[in-house]
């Protein structure tokens, strides 16, 4: 077999596994291309092919829309993120092989049941919670074995969400629709939180490397005091949730929580260098979470639109923008590729912007409806936007040559 030039030039023959081996050497080869896959289809065919109404749902439509998002698209991505990151941040050994295959299986069977909300397989939404455990128990082992606290804000983060899961899927199992409703909310809203600690932990160094790729220094150091501030001011909002506070008390603290992440977006002004479309997602996932929770906040205060169409733009453009943006900075650096997005990546960013946008702003009253099936537009944009991610990246990431590359 002819030689391949590695990162360095020097020819070398490309190792020979089998296609499950490479994508189960590390959590992301595996679940970023699940999370966009889902994040792309399960809205098309949930608006193209059943025009909003699942066929054989015992369940409103949108309870099932909500829990496949949630726990599908964004579930995945949160595999993905954590099974990557946090062996990386205590310098343990990864997940991989049968254990990531073990939870991508949970994860699929989950899947089953949102295909069509049928009521016969609705039991098998369980599965969500085997793969929530088994991720939170796998941080607490590598906590105990680094005799470590790094990753214990994670862990909160992880613990609020399996109980939001389990109020959930009992709460569907059992024909509760207002209480499955109100827990996949919360569900939806501590996710706001893991991804205000996600771009904690990955904004600071991904600027410093825009700044200086070789590393040398570190120019980017953001008050320590801000680092934290917007997860902990969605924790102090979801208490006042739980609480049942007043609508004006819980509204300002939701506004408190958009400015926290407003307030992330001015870390983005660092020179000519913000005009990088890593510095420019990041940033623009932080600014979309903070209107978005602005928005669900004022709606709580009297603002003339509803609570539906804030929420779809913190967790469908904030969320959604800062997936892809962690999708593809870490798809090119786990992957020995250096920064720098390509024009597939950059422009699968613009149309999940522009999804969010249709989605959200009509039923705002801030724009007009677009032509065609209610939300069409919206999920054909979203659609393409994390297809292009797929397609740039599913060949480096199923490529044994890239294995055990530089980590971020």
């Amino acid at each position: 077999m002819m030689g391949v030039p590695n990162l360095r030039g020097v020819p070398v023959t490309p190792p020979r596994l089998p296609l499950h081996a490479v994508l189960s050497d590390e959590g992301f080869r595996i679940f970023f291309p699940l999370a966009a896959l889902h994040a792309a289809l399960w809205p098309l065919l949930w608006v193209v092919v059943f025009a909003l109404e699942l066929p054989a749902a015992a369940l409103p439509a949108g309870i099932w829309h909500a829990h496949e998002m949630v726990f599908g698209a964004w579930g995945a991505a949160l595999i993905g993120f954590l099974t990557t990151a946090a062996p990386e941040w205590t310098d343990a050994p990864r997940l991989r092989g049968r254990p990531l295959w073990l939870m991508a299986a949970a994860w699929g069977v989950a899947r089953l049941a949102g295909l069509s909300g049928w009521g016969g397989l609705g039991w098998l939404v369980l599965a969500d919670l085997v793969w929530l455990v088994a991720l939170t128990l796998h941080l607490g082992a590598l906590s105990l074995r680094r005799k470590t606290t790094r990753l214990a804000a994670f862990m909160g983060w992880l613990a609020a969400l399996c109980t939001a899961a389990a109020v959930a899927k009992l709460a569907m199992l059992a024909g509760a629709a207002e209480v499955a409703a109100g827990a996949l909310r919360l569900a939806g809203l501590v996710f706001m939180g893991l991804l205000g600690l996600a771009l904690a932990r990955i904004t600071v160094p991904v600027t410093n490397l825009v700044l200086d790729p070789s590393e040398a220094t570190s120019p980017f150091r953001p008050h320590p005091g801000r680092m934290n501030l917007a997860p902990g001011l969605v924790a102090l909002a979801l208490a006042g949730e739980i609480a049942a506070l007043s609508p004006a008390v819980s509204g300002f603290l939701w506004v408190a929580a958009g400015a926290a992440f407003m307030d992330r977006v001015a870390e983005a002004f660092v020179g000519r260098a913000a005009r990088r479309a890593e510095v420019l997602a990041l940033a623009g996932s932080a600014a979309l979470s903070g209107a978005g929770l602005l928005a669900y906040g004022a709606a709580r205060l009297g603002a003339p639109w509803g609570q539906v169409a804030p929420l779809h733009l913190a967790l469908m453009g904030g969320l959604g923008l800062g997936v892809l943006a962690v999708m593809a900075i870490a798809g090119r650096m786990h992957t020995g590729r250096p920064l720098g997005l390509d024009r597939r990546t950059r422009a699968g960013m613009v149309l999940v912007v522009l999804a969010a946008g249709l989605r959200c702003l009509p039923e705002m009253g801030v724009a007009p409806w677009p032509p065609g099936p209610v939300h069409g537009l919206a999920a054909a944009a979203w659609a393409a936007g994390f297809l292009l991610w797929l397609h740039a990246y599913a060949p480096a990431v199923a490529d044994a040559r890239t294995l055990n590359a530089r980590r971020c």
